[in-house]
């Protein structure tokens, strides 16, 4: 394609479009769904360059890692608070609050994870009537975040390197 004296070449152009969209995916994920962004980056280049049998191979392959990978990122998250004590049920309300706190405060990180941490913490002391446990399970949400981003950034780097197996094939 010919912009002015400049030549484009689109192929080149869609794929530069969707890296950046990957990185931004795989860089920023505390505070953006990094997988979904990814896929997404995905299925835009898929869209835009033609799937092809090689391309929908990878496309379901990077379906399932995006799935497998956000359901994995909230189950280490309770899982890790329901080893130190918390039930499952205050676990699930904590998830809820989240999802919540994203609307109420606008920096996700904070309004997520804030929001998890504390009402996990408040129903924990009023359950227990100890703050020590159940500022040990707040803390183990906090470690289960942790495992969380890891694996959010292996599955991530794992998305995109099948990704470049597809573009470059």
């Amino acid at each position: 394609m010919q912009i002015g004296p400049y030549a484009i070449d689109i192929v080149l152009l869609t794929r530069a479009i969707t890296i950046v969209m990957m990185a931004v995916g795989l860089l920023v994920i505390p505070i953006l769904p990094g997988l979904v962004i990814i896929w997404v980056a995905a299925l835009g280049y898929g869209i835009a360059a033609g799937f092809g049998a090689l391309g929908w191979t990878m496309f379901a392959l990077l379906t399932v890692l995006m799935l497998g990978g956000s359901i994995l990122d909230n189950v280490l998250m309770g899982a890790q608070a329901h080893k130190e004590g918390a039930p499952w049920w205050v676990v699930l309300i904590a998830m809820v609050s989240a999802i919540l706190g994203n609307f109420i405060i606008p920096i996700p990180i904070i309004g997520g994870i804030v929001a998890a941490l504390l009402v996990l913490f408040l129903i924990e002391w009023l359950r227990l009537k100890d703050p020590r446990k159940a500022l040990s399970s707040m803390r183990g949400m906090l470690v289960g975040c942790g495992w969380a981003v890891v694996f959010r950034v292996i599955i991530g780097l794992v998305m995109i390197g099948l990704w470049l197996i597809w573009a470059w094939a």
